[in-house]
């Protein structure tokens, strides 16, 4: 199992509008092949920052998603709001 944690930071005041589209996009990802479980969380200190945290069977799992016609679906639909680009790692359970 691999463990992809995205930080995003959304342009202030388009918060709500973020979500909307997350909530939106959500199935895309949640459905893809290897996608074990998918949250997003957002910010109390930091309102404008949001957290995704997916379980992928397999890097490959992720590098799959990220090449299907999903992947962007998926960034069409959260992409607007970014105040900057997501930073993406991936971690391992030891």
């Amino acid at each position: 199992m691999v463990l992809e944690v995205a930080q995003f930071d959304i342009t202030p005041g388009s918060e709500e509008a973020f979500a909307a589209a997350y909530a939106q996009a959500r199935e895309l990802l949640a459905s893809s092949p290897g996608c074990d479980a998918v949250r997003m969380t957002r910010g109390v200190e930091t309102p404008t920052r949001f957290l995704l945290v997916v379980e992928w069977s397999s890097l490959a799992a992720h590098e799959d998603f990220r090449a299907s016609d999903r992947f962007p679906q998926w960034r069409a639909l959260i992409g607007p709001h970014f105040a900057a680009p997501p930073l993406v790692e991936h971690y391992q359970t030891i």
